[in-house]
């Protein structure tokens, strides 16, 4: 028994299929103004975080 022939299919549509490739490798990130990126002193000898809590956790979210 012969395997049957795979299916061909052509392109005909090549620049919506060029922009379809585009926008499928593109991401949009909403960034809060408002957060706040360095860590608050915390009064605490030793040495200070330079990120906040939220700043990391967006960070690793992303990754």
């Amino acid at each position: 028994m012969s395997k049957p022939k795979p299916a061909r299919y052509r392109t005909t549509n090549w620049s919506a299929y060029n922009a379809a490739l585009r926008k499928r490798g593109s991401l949009l990130i909403w960034l809060d103004k408002e957060m706040a990126w360095h860590a608050p002193n915390e009064g605490r000898p030793g040495r200070p975080p330079v990120f906040s809590n939220a700043a990391i956790q967006f960070c690793l979210s992303i990754k």
